[in-house]
């Protein structure tokens, strides 16, 4: 009786249906002109993987840059490579609203060329978490190179859908992780997906199977190719994430470790009568009606920080501080 107990439940399994491909019933994908986006991605934070991870002679991949996922999805992509990885910040932080909350958008050329990246959420930059993933993919007959992948075969996974249409990720599904605040997102973290079914190079998903995507992909353009994150829910009250940065307003050193002293000056001259240094969270940590003197930072733990001058002539100037 356990025997058959356990057949029924791998045949479950193997049978089990996720969302299908763009504009059939039951799908997720959402346009890239849909109305539900209220904002998109400001900043993003590149960290390039491997051509092929399995011939690191190739190199890192090279297509794109920090600036291609900036704003609305338009097929201009960075390529993380096997293993790459981009941060991606915002102008205000994400939040926890009803349904879905922002989407993910890769350049695939049609609805099974599926190149797949995991998908993690973080309050202070330092700590992320990811979203549970799923992958029915085969796990015996890796898929080529420009293989296909079925899309009800996977869940949460970014990279889902064909180019211009995003698959939506719902932060209900972190509420009660420690460390994580649902409402207050400030980066969202795309890891590319190394889709060998070698177990010294595989990716695994939530429940430790290796996840199957058209692999080698040894080509300047490999791995995910990020395209754009659209935002649908966000606190548009807080604007400490604020990425917009002014020319004239310096710090040195940055990133600064808590152990030296951090100066803040202009370059124009313009006199700076108050400097104040937030966390991510929006908590004032440090104030100072000094400019002139260097600052101490030596309580302040590591991670993202926004800094924020007032001048002279009232002019409110604000620039990110990473302390290391």
């Amino acid at each position: 009786m356990k025997q058959f107990f356990f057949f029924i439940l791998l045949s479950n399994a193997a049978l089990a249906q996720y969302a299908p491909a763009v504009g059939q019933p039951g799908t997720s994908a959402m346009g890239k002109d849909s109305s539900a986006f209220v904002a998109w991605a400001t900043g993003s934070i590149i960290q390039r993987g491997y051509e092929d991870l399995s011939n690191t002679s190739l190199g890192f991949t090279t297509v794109g840059d920090s600036t291609s996922v900036i704003g609305i999805a338009d097929g201009s992509i960075v390529s993380l490579g096997d293993g790459g990885s981009a941060i991606i910040s915002f102008a205000h932080p994400v939040i926890n609203g009803p349904s879905w909350d922002f989407a993910v958008f890769e350049n695939s050329f049609n609805d099974t060329f599926l190149e797949l990246a995991f998908v993690e959420a973080s309050s202070d930059g330092i700590h992320f978490y990811r979203f549970p993933a799923s992958s029915l993919t085969d796990t015996a007959t890796q898929t080529g190179s420009f293989g296909p992948t079925d899309p009800t075969k996977i869940n949460n996974f970014a990279g889902k859908y064909r180019g211009l249409y995003g698959i939506p990720f719902d932060l209900n599904e972190l509420a009660g992780v420690a460390g994580l605040d649902v409402n207050n997102i400030h980066y969202i973290k795309i890891v590319d997906v190394v889709g060998s079914i070698q177990p010294q190079y595989a990716s695994y998903d939530t429940a430790g199977r290796a996840v199957n995507d058209p692999w080698p992909t040894g080509f300047a353009s490999g791995g995910f190719d990020l395209d754009a994150v659209g935002v649908i829910h966000q606190n548009a009250t807080v604007g400490t994430n604020e990425l917009t940065e002014n020319n004239s307003f310096e710090m040195y050193p940055n990133p600064c470790s808590n152990s030296e002293m951090l100066s803040v000056y202009t370059n124009d001259g313009t006199r700076i009568k108050t400097i104040s240094i937030y966390s991510m969270q929006g908590k004032n940590v440090v104030n100072t009606g000094n400019s002139a003197a260097a600052i101490n930072v030596s309580a302040l733990a590591k991670g993202m920080y926004l800094v924020e001058a007032i001048t002279e002539k009232n002019e409110v100037i604000r620039k990110k501080l990473m302390i290391r």
